[in-house]
């Protein structure tokens, strides 16, 4: 069985699955569509400030997540490992799919700058970005609501 990171397991378990054919915690209902709207405009909006991170990191695990298509569907997908140039971040999808079959765990994506749906890095124990994880915490038990709030750098 593969490993995801501890960046998956740890943070985004909410929103990610691993090694599984249909993740157990693939979120397709359930929040707000448009507070995630929101939150997918705000990480688009500041996503400049991810690119200079980035590129002179002061943090770890520097993700962003790619809205995959397939046949009319649209599934979200986090890329670690990501790079940033010409307009695109590369990196290596990190979750099994669960809607979308045109992809899968540990295959290389590119997105480009204007295309990505949130963005992500850990700098002193606190996450930075994740937008939207918000909007699902309203979905989540409330004890690893809880712990999701506590790891957000801007709650």
């Amino acid at each position: 069985m593969r490993h995801c990171s501890s960046l998956v397991l740890i943070l985004l378990f909410a929103i990610s699955g691993c090694g599984k054919t249909t993740p157990e915690t693939l979120v397709t209902s359930g929040y707000d569509e448009q507070e995630m709207d929101t939150a997918i405009s705000r990480a688009r909006a500041e996503v400049d400030s991810f690119i200079s991170e980035l590129s002179q990191p002061t943090g770890t695990d520097h993700a962003v997540k790619a809205p995959i298509e397939d046949a009319g569907e649209t599934e979200h997908f986090w890329l670690t490992d990501v790079s940033f140039q010409n307009g695109e971040f590369k990196g290596t999808i990190n979750n099994d799919p669960g809607v979308v079959s045109n992809v899968e765990i540990g295959q290389s994506w590119t997105v480009k700058k204007t295309e990505i749906s949130d963005w992500m890095f850990m700098r002193d124990g606190k996450m930075h970005g994740n937008y939207t994880m918000r909007p699902l915490l309203k979905t989540m038990p409330e004890e690893e609501a809880e712990l999701y709030r506590s790891l957000l750098a801007d709650p």
